[in-house]
């Protein structure tokens, strides 16, 4: 086997990052070989970078590698008395943390159970879980076997969870009785039964976590309790199934722009270099350290930064489950996150803007009740950083603040600053600079032309071939793939992130928002489509409009705006107020409580453009207060005056 050399930054990082960035476009195959040998490879890559069927680049090719071993098993000889994953739940009172050692014990059993319910490589199983250990099993005992795991974010409801059922075709699906938050019970067997009820997919077999929160109904031949499982392959050792670099390591489902969720399909060699090169060069990560991730393993942060990078780096990583305002004892905490960076000693925190914002509403004295000297930086991504949230959370902390931008696409960030190889000052509002592996560029979305002039808008994009873990494709959908991100600007084959940004002289990039009908809210995409559908299921609602507005606190909340089948009667505030209070339990119940609109406004008609478009920029821009752009194409002006009246503009 491969070892690699060290887990020190490798011998080609340069003095500045300019170089290396260079590097990394100009030298591409030099520079990767140079960093694929932070991983353990079986046997070594016959090629690095394979771009010959563009866009579908593929990575260290005839390598073989696998994700759990570089996570957990490569450690085992160096580091496996030391903390490898630390469980912290407020919502049960639980604190729990295991070794490396033990870590390993536990997925193999996992993996054995998976094994025992006829999971073979390349099945897939899908994890409906809350943040509990189990959840983490789960991912690395897929990868430990070859299977290819579809995390499914705990708070979905049964028709978005039905279908990803449908579309990964999951063998076995692992779940839990229930998640928990801010002390209520959220049952998850209930909702998962109703999921396959709704799929014409169904699994050969449910594992399930009894936590103790809810009651479950069985159905026998199906469903298996993993308790029992586990009690059986105690110690039953499950070797590491070597695999191709290329090979898939999981699925991951983001909104789009149609009601259909795309399925971004990652590989397993180059998603480990890339974590692997991401730990010293972005984050300043050490083996031995504590990594403190506050997402959840639903979304691509959880994946890259709570489960496989910071294991993969050597590093403990910190799983909490809970409000960023919630103790041990179920109190009031504000302090909480803070006593866990003192306690740990956590040298790595990634959170998001919302909950800094959720916190500057708590008393201040909860930030100086703790030492969190131990911290090097705060990384915040998931939506823009706003420069007075920025600095309040570095004025109270003392830490570097680092914003950084990516999407489930990406896999790991996109621009942020790379203070592991050159420290560079952060500046708010901004994410950074492009990172090395991503030729980045501003086009112009109606010429394709390049915008290289500072302060000039443009759409983001990626010149390809694209680095090492970013997506694969579409779950089987490769004309997929290349249609929605490829093909999306005139003449140019290239990467669209569909967000609009702007350059400064100094090279840092500002991030404007969405070309396209997702929408950010606290950093989780929802696509308006799928919202709008949702809505549009309702027996009263003949149309509807929605759009993502900004909020202060959550960067973004969805407004719609809907034409009723019968209006009469809805000049009464209180039958306005019944019947958005009905098509919000409509949406809670088809697509969960995240996509739920902030408000349901109605009209008699939508703005249009005389050929039927709906004008959802004017919307949006009305809803904000800023200049609604050329309207000389709209069918109805009465109609914007309208939403105008409505939201007070």
């Amino acid at each position: 086997m491969l070892r690699p050399a060290a887990f020190h930054q490798p011998e080609e990082d340069m003095s500045a990052y300019a170089e290396f960035y260079r590097r990394s476009l100009e030298d591409r195959d030099a520079f990767w070989a140079e960093q694929a040998r932070l991983i353990d490879w079986q046997q070594a890559p016959r090629t690095i970078c394979d771009d010959s069927r563009a866009p579908f680049t593929r990575w260290f090719a005839g390598g073989t590698t696998n994700l759990c071993h570089n996570a957990v098993d490569r450690h085992l000889a160096t580091r496996a008395g030391q903390a490898a994953l630390i469980h912290v739940s407020t919502e049960t009172g639980v604190e729990k943390t295991y070794s490396f050692a033990e870590l390993h014990a536990e997925v193999q059993r996992m993996a054995a159970a998976l094994l025992a319910l006829g999971v073979v490589q390349g099945d897939r199983v899908q994890i409906y879980m809350p943040m509990v250990p189990e959840a983490v099993f789960a991912m690395l005992a897929c990868a430990r076997i070859g299977a290819i795991h579809s995390v499914v974010f705990g708070g979905f409801a049964s028709g978005s969870l039905a279908s990803r059922i449908e579309d990964a075709e999951p063998r076995v699906i692992v779940s839990a009785d229930a998640g928990s938050r801010g002390g209520k019970v959220i049952p998850y067997k209930s909702l998962l039964d109703e999921a396959i009820r709704l799929s014409r997919h169904k699994p050969q077999a449910v594992l399930l976590v009894d936590r103790g929160l809810a009651a479950m109904d069985r159905t026998a031949g199906r469903d298996h309790d993993y308790a029992a499982l586990r009690a059986q392959h105690l110690d039953t050792a499950v070797p590491c199934t070597w695999v191709d670099a290329t090979h898939t390591s999981y699925t991951l489902y983001t909104s789009g722009t149609t009601g259909k969720p795309k399925g971004v399909q990652r590989d397993t060699g180059g998603y480990a270099v890339a974590l692997a090169a991401s730990l010293p060069h972005i984050f300043m990560g050490k083996p031995g350290e504590a990594f403190f991730c506050t997402s959840d393993i639903g979304w691509v942060v959880g994946h890259s930064y709570i489960v496989y990078g910071p294991l993969i780096g050597g590093m403990a990583t910190i799983l909490y489950e809970g409000l960023p305002t919630r103790g041990m004892d179920g109190g009031n905490d504000p302090g909480i996150w803070w006593s866990l960076v003192e306690k740990y000693k956590a040298t790595v925190m990634f959170s998001a803007p919302t909950a800094v914002r959720v916190l500057k509403k708590q008393d201040p004295a909860y930030l100086k009740k703790y030492d969190v000297s131990s911290l090097k930086a705060l990384f915040l991504a998931g939506e823009p950083l706003d420069e007075p949230t920025g600095r309040w959370i570095a004025d109270a902390l003392g830490v570097p603040i680092i914003d950084n931008y990516w999407q489930t696409e990406t896999g790991w960030p996109l621009m942020t600053i790379a203070n592991g190889v050159e420290k560079k000052p952060s500046k708010f509002g901004s994410p950074g600079v492009p990172m090395y592996g991503f030729d980045v560029r501003l086009l112009d979305e109606a010429t394709g032309e390049e915008l290289t002039g500072p302060d000039q808008k443009g759409v983001v994009v990626i010149q390809g071939p694209t680095p090492p873990g970013f997506m694969q494709t579409v779950w089987r959908d490769d004309a997929r793939f290349v249609k929605t991100y490829w093909d999306s600007i005139k003449g140019r084959r290239v990467y669209s992130s569909f967000d609009w940004g702007v350059r400064d002289a100094d090279g840092y990039y500002y991030i404007l928002g969405r070309t396209d009908d997702v929408i950010n809210v606290a950093g989780h995409r929802l696509g308006t489509r799928e919202i709008e559908e949702s809505i549009s299921s309702h027996a009263n609602v003949a149309e509807v409009a929605v759009v993502g507005v900004a909020d202060a606190l959550k960067g973004q909340v969805a407004m719609a705006f809907v034409v009723a089948r019968d209006a009469g009667g809805l000049g009464d505030e209180g039958a306005r107020l019944k019947l958005e209070g009905e098509i919000m339990k409509v949406v809670d119940a088809q697509l969960g409580a995240l996509a739920r609109p902030a408000r349901v406004q109605f009209v008699s008609l939508l703005p249009k453009t005389r050929s039927g478009k709906l004008l959802r920029r004017a919307i949006q821009a009305v809803c904000e207060g800023r200049d609604t752009g050329d309207l000389t194409t709209m069918e109805d002006p009465g109609a914007l005056q309208q939403i105008r009246d409505l939201v007070g503009r």
